[in-house]
């Protein structure tokens, strides 16, 4: 106990020094940065009500009488050097030890003129004292640069370490008391504190419910200890059954979660598997010259859909939901009608405002989005509403393509709007409710997103934007 006490006051004591010395810094950078940026109005509104021509030989001639009383308003050292690096103006009187004043450091002026905000703080101890020297550009009325700014300031650090040594003294005397309880308090437990409480406490210490736990084989020296170790022995027991009763849940919940995600990422490329069976059943013909190009088209359908079932059956086999994502450049007005050929209803419809808009998708993924996107804008739709109605847009909105799925079924409730992509979330009396859930993952790893609007018992209309790829 006694060695946590004084392992406490150093950790608070360090901690402190350290606070200290962070606010002392912070202090001075934003006091220099305020300064700096107070100066810079000042030097601003002089170059602007001045009639000298703004150049960097006349910069002289204009602060020849402000610079003075520049540095006595802000009661720092100003010096302003040319864009080579030479001395112009200071509001120093003379320098004591150079009779030319030295220019500014080649790197100190390559630091200035690469760095973003064209200001770069040169820090430098001099017998032990940290020196902060502020350079920046000053530029006219059209942002051309004149000149470098240059303020030096130095650091007094004497109220932060006055006020941490006072700090340190009534810590080291809080703590000097502290240690004399202490050793009373120590001296105490280890005259009227048995071994076995000890070894009890210990065993209770070490008690967790992800390991397994051993029970206490001890000679009681009372009734009390014994009745201790009994209750402790009891509770080890039953949080060993608790945890074998919890890990066996626990693994059957797994495994049905994993069963529903593989069951619903399977049936998914079945709907549009079979709709392209009885849509090549319908619409087949012997003599059509473009059979070839349809046939092509309707078996690259299946065999995406085929890849996708395999996909997920082999994630399945290594612990994984989902099948990984293989990004495609391509034109997403042609694959989203080739996924509307799918459908069998005369009521769908589509449009698009261009010819051709290319994006980075997976292109199994993007299909995967329409066709759960317009099965649900057909199932929404009631059986006696006439005329059913399903409009797929696409349209290029800046930066982005939007591909939207209309319909005029019954619309989405307010109250069932804030969940409509949550996980195991369904409106419907079948399904599971992942889908909604997966297209709004898959879009977003896209860097896209999907939205929705609706009016209850008029239809909904659900948006998906993704980036195109110039």
């Amino acid at each position: 106990m006694i060695v946590l006490i004084v392992v406490a006051s150093v950790l608070l004591a360090t901690i402190s020094i350290i606070q200290f010395k962070n606010e002392a810094k912070e202090y001075h950078q934003e006091r220099l940065v305020n300064k700096e940026n107070a100066i810079t109005e000042h030097i601003n509104y002089v170059l602007s009500t001045t009639t000298y021509p703004l150049t960097t030989k006349n910069l002289p001639l204009i602060f020849k009488d402000r610079i003075h009383e520049l540095s006595d308003i802000h009661n720092l050292e100003i010096n302003i050097y040319g864009l080579s690096g030479k001395l112009l103006i200071s509001s120093k009187s003379s320098f004591s030890i150079d009779s030319v004043p030295p220019p500014v450091p080649p790197l100190v002026m390559k630091l200035v003129q690469s760095s973003i905000e064209k200001r770069y703080v040169n820090i430098t101890n001099i017998d032990g004292v940290k020196n902060r020297s502020s350079y920046s550009i000053i530029k006219d009325d059209k942002f051309k640069p004149l000149g470098i700014l240059n303020i030096p300031y130095v650091e007094d650090d004497s109220y932060y370490e006055n006020e941490l040594r006072n700090f340190l003294i009534r810590l080291s005397q809080v703590y000097g008391f502290t240690l004399v309880i202490g050793f009373g308090l120590a001296y105490f437990l280890s005259t009227y504190i048995t071994q076995t409480l000890k070894t009890i406490s210990d065993r209770i210490n070490e008690t967790s419910f992800l390991q397994k736990n051993q029970r206490i084989y001890l000679k009681a020296n009372s009734a009390e200890i014994d009745s201790l170790i009994k209750a402790y022995n009891s509770m080890v027991d039953d949080l060993e059954k608790s945890a074998v009763k919890l890990a066996q849940s626990e693994r059957e919940e797994a495994w049905r979660e994993m069963a529903k995600q593989v069951a619903h990422e399977i049936k998914n490329p079945l709907t549009p598997m079979r709709l392209t069976v009885q849509s090549f059943q319908r619409k087949f013909d012997p003599n059509d010259p473009d059979l070839k190009q349809k046939l092509n088209d309707y078996s690259q359908t299946l065999i995406q859909q085929i890849d996708t079932m395999s996909a997920v059956a082999s994630a399945f086999s290594n612990f994984a939901s989902m099948p990984a994502q293989q990004n495609e450049t391509l034109n997403v007005v042609q694959v989203v009608e080739l996924a509307l050929d799918i459908f069998n209803e005369d009521f769908i419809r589509f449009e698009s405002s261009e010819d051709e808009i290319i994006s980075v998708v997976d292109r199994t993924q993007l299909i995967r989005i329409i066709t759960n996107l317009v099965k649900n804008a057909i199932q929404a739709i009631p059986e006696h509403r006439d005329p059913k109605h399903v409009m797929v847009k696409v349209e290029r909105v800046g930066q982005d393509v939007v591909i939207s799925v209309e319909d005029n079924g019954f619309g989405i409730e307010p109250y069932n709007a804030p969940h409509i992509f949550e996980p195991k979330f369904t409106t419907k009396t079948s399904g599971m409710g992942l889908g909604l859930g997966i297209i709004k993952n898959i879009i977003e790893n896209y860097k896209g997103s999907i939205t929705f609007e609706t009016e209850p018992g008029k239809g909904t209309i659900f948006k998906v934007r993704l980036p195109i790829t110039d």
